[in-house]
């Protein structure tokens, strides 16, 4: 029998590490999704390259930047032509199939390639009675989106040949907006007032246009359909500002004369001031959101057992992650896109019994690094068009002097429909994080012009681990801005990308400010 590792890769889509017990915050019990911490390694700087769904994806898949493998935004597509980890692991051997959420593109030039078998939903996909495509076509499936998907990969693994080892991605559309918990959990955590972040109240200042902008507030943009709330017949409340097409009704902000009704039982609710209305948003969010995260808890649960049960547990790569981050509540926010910490950090837990034990991995990890990583494990030389790096020696504790120091985002879809974020691109290393919001579209699908002049923000990750004074123009930083310009610019040539800032004219002015400072 083939002795190489089995790989099993499990991904929510939107999974915040916050959510997760083994990462501390205290916010949710994951019993299942922490054995693997338990058993296993938890990486605290495992950071995304672009904190959106179809770009990080397709990172994943080929263990490539976004400006190489062309998936820079949600318009944006995969050419299933192009080389990619489930092509590679097939080609020596692997049995290869995934079921989920595939979010890269469909029909010939963009369905899953490299996967003998799968099953997947067609763009975001629904959470009840999803519809989902095979080859053979598609069809609908009875039951809750989590369950289907946890089915079919049950169903998979019990029916595998076992001779050869496989490679199974289980992609969760969970817990994404609009956030649908199972019905068996529709009740969780009903009794319970959970805390709102420290942030919540942020007012932006210090901060970069950006923040101020953005149109993922959790007291003004959420919908109806977001909190499960019967939204009211009629005109649409939304218009997206440059598509002109409309969107589901966005809660009102005024209290006065507000009637909101649950769209399951009928329950009214009214408030007598804005605070308590905002609360009552708040906690309507993090509950829906945290009961949909349940059912993937179990998934992962049962297919923990059932690797105990058919002996290959010790044998099996396991790893849960996230697509992105996701903001639950800090700086009054939702959604993701930002290289602000909460959406840059994806939570990674890796089990593998065979090679390593127990631990934390404190060293920068990023998704291009999962795709090198299967491959290095699974014996096959990681070809040269990959830009990651195996995380095997980070995972066996044995890091060598030449590891990344930084990881790096960008962000390409410049004032998107939805949430109008900017477009920006930065670094992070253990301690600082440099930002450029250079604010222009590039002509990238899905963006669009704004006239917002191109700002730069420094954060200290450790004395400011919110994120609140940016510190760029602080002639006291003058030395970590040009240490951290020169890392950017290292890590934008070493990885092909193509800046939009000059960093001769960012050094000559921060010079003109210390020679000012001096004079006076």
């Amino acid at each position: 029998m083939d002795q190489r590792p089995n790989i099993l890769f499990i991904m929510a889509d939107d999974h915040a590490a916050k959510a997760i017990g083994a990462y501390g915050s205290g916010l949710l019990e994951t019993p299942n999704i922490d054995r693997l911490a338990l058993e296993g390694m938890r990486l605290d700087h495992c950071y995304v390259t672009n904190s959106i769904c179809t770009p990080s994806r397709a990172s994943i898949l080929t263990g490539t930047y976004n400006h190489v493998n062309g998936v820079t935004t949600l318009e944006t597509l995969l050419d299933n032509r192009w080389p990619n980890v489930a092509k590679a692991l097939q080609a020596r051997g692997y049995a290869t199939a995934i079921f989920g959420k595939w979010h890269l593109g469909e029909g010939p030039r963009h369905e899953p390639a490299g996967f003998e078998d799968w099953c997947v939903l067609p763009g975001q996909g629904d959470y009840f009675d999803p519809r989902m495509v095979t080859r053979q076509g598609g069809r609908h499936f009875p039951g809750y989106v989590t369950d289907v998907i946890t089915d079919l990969c049950v169903d998979w693994l019990t029916a595998r040949d076992r001779k050869r080892p496989f490679f199974l991605m289980c992609h969760h559309k969970a817990p994404h907006r609009s956030f649908s918990p199972a019905p068996r959990h529709a009740e969780l955590f009903a009794a319970e007032t959970i805390s709102m972040p420290a942030t919540f109240d942020d007012d932006y200042a210090n901060r970069a246009r950006a923040a101020r902008e953005a149109r993922m507030r959790v007291r003004v943009d959420m919908t109806y359909q977001d909190l499960g709330l019967v939204e009211p017949e009629g005109l649409a409340h939304y218009w997206y500002e440059n598509s002109g097409r409309p969107d589901h009704g966005k809660v009102p902000t005024d209290p006065t004369g507000l009637t909101l009704y649950d769209r399951n039982t009928g329950e009214p609710f009214t408030f007598a001031t804005v605070e308590e209305l905002d609360r009552f948003k708040y906690q309507r969010y993090i509950k829906r959101y945290l009961r949909t995260i349940v059912a993937i808890d179990e998934s992962v649960g049962r297919l923990l057992d059932l690797l105990e049960e058919s002996g290959d547990a010790e044998n099996t790569i396991v790893v849960y992650t996230s697509d992105q981050g996701f903001f639950l509540g800090e700086h009054g926010w939702f959604d993701k896109r930002f290289i602000y910490e909460e959406s840059l950090q994806m939570p990674c837990l890796i089990r593998y019994p065979a090679a390593f034990g127990r631990g934390i991995g404190n060293a920068i990890a990023t998704n291009v690094d999962f795709a090198p990583t299967f491959l290095d494990y699974a014996g096959v030389s990681v070809p040269s068009y990959m830009q990651g790096r195996s995380l095997r020696p980070v995972l066996e504790g044995r890091v060598p002097a030449d590891w990344q120091d930084v990881a790096y985002h960008r962000y390409w879809m410049h004032k998107d429909d939805i949430h109008n974020a900017f477009a920006h691109y930065g670094v992070r290393d253990q301690r600082h994080k440099l930002i450029y919001w250079y604010n222009d579209p590039l002509g990238q699908p899905g963006a669009h012009a704004g006239d917002e002049p191109p700002e730069w923000e420094l954060f200290d990750c450790v004395a400011d681990p919110f994120e609140l004074c940016n510190v760029f123009d602080n002639p006291e930083k003058a030395n970590v801005v040009r240490h951290m310009l020169a890392k950017l610019d290292a890590k934008m040539s070493e990885i092909g990308d193509i800046p939009a800032h000059d960093s001769a004219s960012v050094l000559a002015a921060i010079a003109a400010r210390q020679a000012e400072n001096t004079s006076t």
